[in-house]
């Protein structure tokens, strides 16, 4: 894996030839999808399909192999299998998932506003599985007696703030008298949180997850008055796993996912953020072929066999599609860039 950072004259030349101006901070931040499990070995299925063989012709160098991208620096923090806390940094490449053969929406996300912008680019992500909104990163605004600050949230801040501190610990393109532009935020969790029939024991009615909505309004905001930018752009990863509910084969739990999806989108219809909370929905991405494939098991014929090589996770985490995850990291790059 290509991602410990080395520096030395190459750090030099970087720095000296890029554009002068603040160097540019992404932040990502969520669970396990924020993670992402898809192994590189389903690259291949990428370039099966016409519509996305282009994403793959961009993820991959001229020997075939996943890109390393000097220009664009990634920290990572995340937890190991002990809850203890690993954090991973270097150019940006493969290895930045839950494995270091995994990608998250943190790669195609990468190269798309490089090749957007060209120009240095850091990315600050921190994720980690099976957390929730109400409770791992309650935001202060929004926290409780019963319910406190999260301890993820506080988690997250602090990476950031950490890294805003020293930003020429993680990439060499840094120049202390332009300083940094905290440029976006990207949020793209969900699960536990819409399957927390305690938390939000009306889920099946409209506005049953109204709380959800308020919370993430709550961390919006808390996030931009801890980081003085006050319009930090914001995209939202709305939940999609399984698709559009209304091509749902079995209708159980249509109306629970499709109330989840709409108090998740809701932020950025509010008159408070204006244009500058957007909503990705990742259900357009799901990828029905593959979940046919993979759920036909024992008797597929050749061609299904090679399509069920796309996957490499469970449905919850898309099936750890690298199909669907680059998807995903072009189309919040292009909700960051209002495209």
């Amino acid at each position: 894996m290509k991602n410990v950072f080395v520096c030395g004259l190459f750090c030099f030349a970087l720095a000296a030839t890029v554009r002068a101006g603040p160097l540019k901070v992404y932040i990502l931040a969520g669970q396990s999808n924020m993670q992402g499990t898809a192994a590189v070995r389903t690259f291949p299925h990428i370039g099966m399909d016409p519509e996305t063989a282009p994403l793959l012709a961009r993820m991959l160098d001229a020997e075939g192999e996943p890109r390393v991208i000097e220009q664009v620096r990634i920290t990572y923090l995340s937890e190991d299998r002990s809850g203890n806390p690993v954090e991973r940094h270097g150019p940006l490449t493969t290895g930045f998932g839950v494995r270091d053969d995994t990608i998250g929406p943190e790669f195609m996300f990468g190269i798309h506003m490089h090749e957007s912008l060209n120009e240095p680019i850091l990315l600050i992500k921190t994720a980690w599985g099976g957390k929730s909104l109400a409770q791992d990163f309650r935001p202060p605004s929004g926290a409780t007696e019963e319910f406190p600050t999260g301890e993820y949230y506080r988690r997250m801040m602090a990476h950031v703030r950490q890294v805003l501190a020293d930003p020429g610990r993680y990439h060499p393109a840094y120049n202390p008298d332009d300083g940094v532009e905290i440029a976006g935020f990207v949020w793209f969790q969900g699960w536990n949180d819409m399957t927390n029939r305690g938390t939000y024991p009306e889920r099946d009615r409209p506005g049953g997850y109204a709380l959800y909505t308020q919370l993430l309004a709550h961390l919006i905001r808390d996030v931009r008055a801890e980081l003085n930018t006050p319009d930090l752009r914001f995209v939202i990863g709305v939940l999609g796993v399984g698709g559009p509910t209304e091509l749902y084969d079995n209708p159980r739990f249509r109306g629970i996912h499709q109330n989840f999806r709409d108090a998740m989108a809701a932020p950025a219809d509010m008159d408070e953020f204006g244009d500058t909370v957007v909503a990705v929905l990742t259900e357009r991405f799901w990828d029905h072929q593959l979940e046919a494939a993979v759920a036909k098991r024992d008797d597929r014929t050749p061609e299904e066999e090679e399509i069920a090589q796309g996957a490499s996770n469970q449905g919850f985490h898309y099936l750890g599609s690298g199909k669907m995850f680059a998807q995903f990291g072009k189309a919040f790059a292009e909700a960051m860039l209002g495209r």
